[in-house]
């Protein structure tokens, strides 16, 4: 049976090599662990549903130059227009894109004074009937707008609101949302339909999963429109679209036409290129701590080959010498890890006091010493099985 006291006589007898991959450990630990919670962290965030037919929704925007333009009247003259070409499911007036990273938000209020409780900020589309369909979103509780309830502005009273459910658990948790009144300033709505899920523009934002959609189709200069179309069909309707709406109406600039798919890639741009150099860094840390642990079984292989030799004249069998390396190595990995667990823990609440991170789970650094011990192991057995085919007449050669 391999007895633990002489592999730790041995590493205290040439203390540097150990030392140095303990520290080597230690940090992995604490530096895997952290960044595989990132990682995992901006795929989680990466993998979050909009709620919306993302590959068959496309947005644009309409710059009316022309000063002496009817908006109103132009408005619903383009949305019967886009209606009516082929290949086009749905179209709705927006005054913002999902994902987009611009757009319009605000606190609302559940009473008229100025005191009342306030909501959390919430993502506000402005749009008419048409929306729900034109996003592909799931009606789950109430009602959509009827035409007749969309108006051209802000109105003081009498305005709907479609609101998501995170909202509504937020604000009226184990209650129904409908009938309910909130305010923003003087303006008042009232809730007629919950929407499973929709989120905003700002996919950074702690509130994304918070929208509204206010039965306002509100006239502007510069207007956006929201379309639904089969994925094969938008290409085509990029080119076709311009040249309807243009014929139509010269003075004017059309541009945009980005789908909620491509809005998604770049709203992610970041969190995808953080996960790929995070990944690169723990696999190369991984790798390193590998070769240490390799390098260091060698060197000792060269250091002891006599007293390795000498052990198999005295009866020791190749698994006993194959275990005595991966002992020595458990033994550095035990030490290091649970050192390393310590440090990533302390690290973990630095960033999270720093850049606002959740807490670090602690599974996160135990798992990373439990893929150390295997990534070790294979590290360490090749070169020990080496070692264990050393013949015992090399014991005796100097001597």
């Amino acid at each position: 049976m391999l007895h633990i006291k002489p592999i730790l006589s041995s590493l205290l007898r040439s203390k540097s090599g150990p030392l140095l991959l303990l520290l080597q450990i230690m940090l992995s630990v604490a530096i895997v662990a952290n960044a595989s919670f990132i990682i995992v962290e901006r795929l989680s965030l990466m993998a979050r549903e909009s709620g919306i037919v993302e590959n068959e929704v496309f947005d644009f925007s309409i710059y009316h130059f022309d000063k002496s333009t009817d908006l109103v009247a132009q408005d619903k003259r383009d949305l019967e227009l886009l209606r009516a070409i082929p290949g086009v499911i749905d179209v709705a007036p927006s005054s913002m894109a999902p994902l987009s990273g611009g757009g319009w938000s605000s606190n609302f209020t559940l009473g008229p004074e100025e005191r009342a409780k306030s909501t959390p900020n919430t993502g506000m589309y402005m749009s008419d009937e048409h929306f729900i369909d034109s996003l592909g979103l799931k009606l789950v509780e109430g009602r959509n707008f009827y035409p007749q309830e969309i108006t051209t502005e802000l109105l003081e009273d009498g305005g709907k609101m479609i609101v998501t459910k995170a909202f509504v658990d937020k604000v009226w948790p184990n209650d129904s949302a409908l009938g309910k009144s909130v305010y923003m300033g003087s303006q008042h709505y009232v809730v007629i339909g919950v929407v499973e899920r929709l989120q905003t523009a700002w996919v950074d934002n702690s509130n994304v999963e918070y929208s509204s959609v206010l039965s306002v189709n509100y006239p502007a200069d510069y207007k956006r429109y929201l379309v639904r179309a089969k994925a094969s069909d938008i290409a085509r309707l990029k080119e076709v679209i311009p040249e309807v709406l243009h014929k139509e109406y010269p003075s004017r600039v059309i541009e945009g036409f980005t789908t909620i798919s491509e809005r998604r890639i770049e709203a992610y741009r970041d969190h995808e290129l953080m996960a790929t150099v995070l990944t690169m860094m723990v696999v190369l840390l991984l790798l390193i701590t590998s070769l240490g642990v390799t390098g260091m079984v060698m060197f000792n292989i060269q250091r002891r080959t006599k007293q390795i030799g000498t052990r198999r004249a005295l009866g020791a069998k190749k698994r006993d010498i194959i275990s005595y390396f991966l002992v020595e190595n458990y033994l550095l990995c035990l030490l290091g890890g649970t050192l390393g667990v310590l440090l990533a823990i302390q690290l973990g609440q630095q960033l999270m006091s720093l850049y606002s991170l959740p807490m670090l789970a602690l599974s996160y650094p135990l798992f990373t010493v439990v893929g150390l011990f295997v990534v070790t192991t294979l590290a360490v057995y090749l070169p020990a099985r080496k070692a264990a085919k050393i013949s015992p007449a090399t014991a005796t050669r100097t001597v």
